[in-house]
């Protein structure tokens, strides 16, 4: 990435990431101690799910969405957690803890299938039980995200139809959205708008997509795309507070078109487009106003959600 690109998850930087500690199987660690086995299930073939979560005063934001959504892929893939919610809950915390984090902190929490006996695919060579790891940072949104909004190139790989891997799986196996991310910085943007199979504008390599036309806030049918947690949220307060949504199909042509487009996501929670294909949308470079209503909104949101 060159100094000119950005990305939704550009944060500010905090010199006490280098230093964090990191909870793998049970165990605190240093960072530059936190290592896991070749041979686990997640290296070796990125069989696993995680979860983006972020902490406010002392909180996790929407914690019971995020582990309704682990615990159901899990499931689909027939991998045993091996703890309860108030199992992650109570290592997220001693992890919390032993960082002393309590506000703007980014976590990601991996479950593997665990360490295979051999260096091949079928699952049952994972014999000793998941692998957990729990990564906190101190994390911030980069102040210029708001401000530049961020430039999309639309590129040729797609979101799949769910029999070859269903989107909706928050999996370690990303090569799908990397190629894409890689496609989209070699057309000179900074993110990869990916279409779905029948040619609908769907979602980014890293983050749920909404335009705004006409006052109506429109995004995909989520048939083909990860079904964010902040997306949803998004639809609810829309919903809620008499902003039009729609949940749909709908084509580039709608999307050039549009007054205002954002990107959803755990970490950025919304974080304006600038344009797509070089073709500018809407009449400013950053936030526009209903994006910038939809801001507020979350931020009140997320603040309710997180009293004490």
């Amino acid at each position: 990435m060159t100094e000119s690109e950005i990305s939704t998850h550009d944060a500010e930087d905090d010199l006490r990431n280098e230093t964090i500690k990191i909870y793998v199987n049970g165990k605190i660690v240093p960072r530059a101690e936190a290592t896991i086995s070749v041979y686990d299930s997640g290296f070796m073939l990125g069989d696993g799910m995680w979860e983006g979560m972020r902490l406010y005063n002392g909180k996790w934001a929407f914690f019971e969405e995020h582990m309704d959504r682990l615990f159901d892929s899990c499931k689909a893939i027939s991998l045993d957690i091996g703890m309860d919610r108030a199992g992650i809950l109570e290592a997220l915390t001693q992890t919390a803890n032993a960082n002393g984090m309590t506000n703007d902190v980014h976590c990601r929490l991996m479950i593997t299938r665990g360490i295979k006996s051999k260096p091949f695919q079928h699952p049952a060579l994972s014999k000793s039980g998941p692998t957990i790891v729990i990564i906190m940072e101190h994390s911030k949104a980069a102040a210029h995200l708001q401000a530049k909004g961020i430039s999309l190139a639309t590129v040729p790989q797609v979101r799949g139809l769910p029999m070859s891997q269903d989107a909706k799986y928050n999996s370690h196996s990303k090569l799908n959205c990397v190629i894409a991310c890689l496609q989209a910085e070699q057309a000179g943007a900074d993110e990869g708008l990916m279409l779905d199979p029948y040619g609908f504008v769907n979602t980014t390599n890293a983050c749920n997509f909404f335009i705004v036309r006409k006052g109506e806030v429109w995004t995909s049918t989520g048939d083909y795309c990860m079904n964010g947690v902040t997306r949803q949220k998004v639809i609810d307060l829309c919903k809620a507070n008499d902003i039009p949504v729609f949940e749909k199909n709908y084509s580039l042509y709608e999307a050039y078109g549009a007054d205002e487009a954002f990107l959803t996501g755990t970490f950025g929670a919304q974080t304006p487009v600038s344009q797509i294909d070089g073709k500018k949308i809407g009449e400013q470079e950053g936030i526009g106003p209903v994006t910038a209503r939809i801001q507020v909104l979350y931020g009140e949101l997320v603040a309710r959600n997180t009293q004490s």
